[in-house]
């Protein structure tokens, strides 16, 4: 029975993120949680080699950790986690500024795919729009634009 019902809060929760996507944007605490437990699983069966890695970074290191499974797994979390936050200042400012979903929606899918390019091409539409906001949208604390640290 309890199992049951805690299917129905995460369902019903998940309905909600669908139907409201700002609201599922905006909080980051599930984001958070599941990045990290990713990347603890990934990053704690290498992290002798993940620590010399980062703490006095050369090339040949990252070679060497990226040849492991969980080297490359711990990597990979920490640039999709990286994508994932540019991504979220990037929708906020675009509510923000009034960019068109249209045009926000494929350059996130850039900065997820190849976030230097979706970055530069979004502050690049930015500049163009002016970066002024747009007064037609009631603005809420998750349109605030800032990051979210």
């Amino acid at each position: 029975m309890a199992a049951r019902a805690r299917d129905r809060s995460a369902a019903a929760r998940f309905d909600s993120w669908v139907r409201h996507p700002r609201r599922a944007i905006s909080s980051s605490t599930a984001a958070l949680a599941a990045i990290l437990a990713v990347y603890t699983a990934m990053a704690l069966p290498v992290l002798p080699e993940l620590w010399a890695a980062v703490s006095s970074p050369d090339i040949d290191g990252f070679r060497e950790l990226l040849v492991l499974a969980n080297g490359a797994g711990a990597i990979w979390a920490q640039v999709i986690a990286w994508d994932l936050l540019i991504g979220q200042w990037m929708y906020r400012e675009a509510r923000r500024i009034g960019l068109h979903p249209l045009v926000t929606g494929p350059v996130l899918v850039l900065t997820i795919l190849l976030s230097p390019f979706g970055l530069l091409l979004f502050l690049l539409l930015r500049a163009v729009r002016g970066g002024r906001p747009n007064r037609t949208q009631p603005r809420s604390p998750a349109d605030s634009g800032s990051m979210p640290f």
